[in-house]
């Protein structure tokens, strides 16, 4: 079981290493069509805090003995969260990053599940922060980890907000 969890652990470090380079790519193209970078006073916190989160899970995963069990029905719900940020991801395209960057007179998206709800991404992150640890029985990581997320979302979801106002079309 050990071999499963760190090859799951692996694939969860690789999948986020690559958004990240997708998000360089997209920024780049965005800020080649006259993006605007926007609220990035706070964004050095996101890496902090999406760091820690792993080297916490590591930390407890370590400092306990036992062997972590496998629980279905997180499984399921980790699966189903990933299609969900794909589905994110795909339905924003370029436009999709992990900053804030606007392009001046582009209206909003409002397809996918940007149909349903503004921010439909940072809430598929606060649930895979819970989540992730969850599988892992990293019990103090799924408890700290949401709540510093949804602290550093006070002060992301209003600037994203303010930028998309300034520089979209309705």
């Amino acid at each position: 079981m050990a071999i499963y969890m760190s090859l799951l652990f692996l694939f969860i470090l690789a999948q986020r290493l690559i958004e990240l380079v997708i998000a360089k790519r997209n920024e780049q193209w965005m800020k080649e069509r006259g993006g605007i970078e926007l609220g990035s006073e706070h964004y050095k916190w996101f890496i902090v805090l999406h760091t820690l989160f792993f080297i916490s899970i590591l930390f407890e995963v370590l400092l306990r003995s036992n062997a972590i069990e496998f629980h279905n029905v997180l499984f399921a719900i980790f699966i189903l969260l990933q299609l969900a940020r794909v589905w994110c991801i795909q339905t924003l395209g370029r436009f999709w990053n992990t900053k804030i960057i606007v392009l001046p007179n582009v209206s909003l998206i409002k397809k996918g599940p940007y149909k349903y709800m503004k921010h439909p991404n940072y809430v598929i992150v606060g649930l895979e922060l819970m989540t992730i640890p969850l599988l892992f029985n990293a019990y103090w990581t799924a408890v700290i980890f949401p709540v510093l997320h949804l602290i550093l979302l006070k002060i992301r979801i209003p600037a994203e907000d303010t930028a998309l106002k300034k520089v979209s079309k309705t």
